[in-house]
Formats: C-alpha cells, sequence, structure tokens
C-alpha cells in the first residue's frame, strides 16, 4: 500500500499558512479538509496541495511527516517554491 506525505497550502489566508499530514487517498483527505472535515487547523479554510511524496508503508511515511513538521525552513523552501512559480 502506498501512503503519501502532503503540505497544503491555504488558498484564502493572506499570510499563507501550511499543513503537513500524510494519507492512503490525497484527493479524499484534501476533499475533508476543504469541507471542514480534516484536522482541526484546518477547518473553515480552503486548502491546495503544493507538495506530495509517496512512501511504501505507513511507518516510513508517518516519520517523514514528522520531520517534516519539524523541519520549518524546508517548508518554507518548498512553500516560497510554489508561490514563485505561480
Amino acid at each position: 500500500m502506498v501512503y503519501y506525505v502532503y503540505i497544503l497550502l491555504s488558498k484564502d489566508n493572506p499570510k499563507k499558512p501550511t499543513y503537513v499530514g500524510y494519507t492512503k487517498n490525497l484527493s479524499i483527505r484534501l476533499k475533508l479538509h476543504n469541507s471542514s472535515k480534516g484536522a482541526k487547523f484546518t477547518r473553515g479554510r480552503q486548502w491546495e496541495i503544493i507538495y506530495k511524496k509517496a512512501y511504501k508503508s505507513k511507518v516510513l511515511a508517518m516519520k517523514n511527516e514528522y520531520m517534516l513538521k519539524k523541519d520549518v525552513k524546508k517548508r518554507k523552501k518548498i512553500k516560497n517554491e510554489y508561490l514563485n512559480k505561480i
């Protein structure tokens, strides 16, 4: 089974906050976040996926999600690269 680590970017907030998570199904998870049924932090906002990476196991995905959540510099770099593209 494939698991994904992803970063979401808020579409409607001028500060452009990000959220990191992991899931088996990206499209369903994004729908949950955007319908205010995802994580508490994501409720009431519209999100878009700016980064995703696939892992072969849940354990690997969870470890990498944790590292990405703690690595603020890497998250900012990914966010800035995405914002510079659009």
